[in-house]
């Protein structure tokens, strides 16, 4: 074959890989600051705002892959718009949808960076763990008053980190602590401590949010995560290390909670909060009352009622995702959503154990959106900016395996 025949290199362009090399910083940064939450608008939305504008402008990618989740996050939010609609009062609604729009549109922004540069998931995750055990400490440090002022990271007695909200604080470092547990259960033992002492402190993070949903999610998605890497591997060596170390980690966690149990404080909110059934869940007009009531107004109201119009009507507000899409987003909010989620669990299964590179972080993921729509029953994901993170790494990881069919795909 001649010269002239061979394929030909693209050319190397020391421009542009220094600007993929800032690209990713400046990605890394954002998933960093979505752990800081305290108020908003947070430096999150401020700082991925002007991210998402900025990469538009120099090109960013949407692929037939991705272009399933950006319709229908869109139809979502149009359901959103629409039930602006009903509304009398317009000071509050047209900004909490365009929150939702801004979190749409990050989800596909993720999808789309992870498919044009896989690279970028170890970034991603690196990024999130340390944004994770940066947050988790303050809790920690909050919930035992160790400086003046530290009270500010707590709520109720119960840790949040720098977020407003135990409840999404808790969830919020499930993901990272997967993502170490995996590189505990899957590599070399050399990088065990420094693992291990990140999980304590995830998981002490996680428990003194006392946010059952939180304690829920983590335990479900653990077991889940195990269960997987032992289908995944074949080898009975590894599955074996597998076993080992997960029993070791339990019984490690089961030390640690033994040890928290002593302080009074701890103890008696762990003996509340253990209870299935509060009194805020089945009282007159709890939770599952309302979720009752408002599903049934719902099927009356095929715009919704508008954003954040439930808990005027009612003592809180809906605690439960699907019920909220109809609320807020109406009829096509809520069937937009059903599909997304449906789509997302469906195509990820298909995929989940394939081996490849981005097979790690699919696994990861996937789990964690599974247990948050699990959770979705019992609390409102709505606004929650690491579940928007989630479906995107999962969708670009999605439109990564698409793309290598086609590619390994005979003419």
């Amino acid at each position: 074959m001649s010269d002239a025949a061979l394929p030909r290199a693209a050319p190397f362009r020391p421009q542009l890989a220094a600007l993929g090399i800032v690209g990713s910083l400046l990605v890394a940064v954002g998933v960093f600051l979505s752990g800081f939450v305290i108020s908003e608008p947070a430096p999150y939305e401020l700082f991925m705002a002007g991210l998402i504008g900025l990469w538009a402008i120099v090109g960013l990618r949407i692929s037939r892959g991705i272009a399933p989740l950006l319709v229908l996050l869109v139809l979502f939010n149009i359901g959103g718009m629409l039930s602006l609609t009903v509304l009398d009062d317009l000071s509050a609604g047209p900004m909490y949808i365009a929150v939702s729009l801004f979190l749409a549109l990050s989800s596909v922004f993720f999808a789309a960076i992870v498919e044009a540069r896989p690279a970028r998931l170890e970034l991603i995750f690196r990024a999130w763990v340390a944004g994770a055990l940066i947050t988790a400490s303050l809790g920690i440090l909050g919930y035992f008053h160790a400086f003046p002022g530290a009270e500010v990271f707590t709520l109720y007695d119960r840790a949040k980190g720098a977020f407003q909200d135990p409840n999404v604080f808790g969830p919020f470092l499930v993901g990272p602590s997967l993502y170490l547990l995996y590189g505990l259960l899957s590599g070399r033992i050399l990088g065990a401590p420094l693992k291990v002492a990140g999980v304590l402190v995830l998981a002490l993070g996680i428990f003194l949010s006392f946010s059952r949903a939180a304690w829920g999610l983590y335990l479900v998605c653990v077991v889940a995560l195990v269960f997987v890497m032992l289908l995944k591997e074949r080898t009975g060596a590894f599955r074996l290390k597998i076993l080992i170390l997960s029993l070791s980690a339990a019984g490690l966690m089961v030390v640690a909670l033994v040890v928290a149990l002593q302080f009074d404080k701890v103890a008696n909110l762990f003996s509340s909060r253990t209870q299935l059934v509060q009194d805020y869940d089945g009282g007159h007009l709890g939770r599952f009352e309302r979720h009752r009531i408002g599903f049934l107004m719902a099927m009356e109201k095929p715009l919704g009622i508008g954003p954040m119009e439930f808990s005027k009507m009612f003592p809180e507000d809906e605690h439960n995702i699907w019920l909220k899409s109809l609320t807020t987003y109406g009829w096509l909010g809520f069937l937009s959503y059903l599909a997304l989620i449906l789509w997302t669990l469906s195509a990820g299964f298909k995929a989940l154990l394939r081996n490849r590179p981005w097979q790690p972080f699919l696994m990861i993921s996937y789990i964690t959106i599974v247990g948050h729509t699990a959770i979705g029953f019992v609390i409102d994901t709505d606004h929650w900016r690491h579940f928007y993170l989630l479906l995107g790494i999962v969708w670009g990881c999605l439109a990564l395996e698409k793309r290598h069919n086609r590619q390994i795909a005979p003419d």
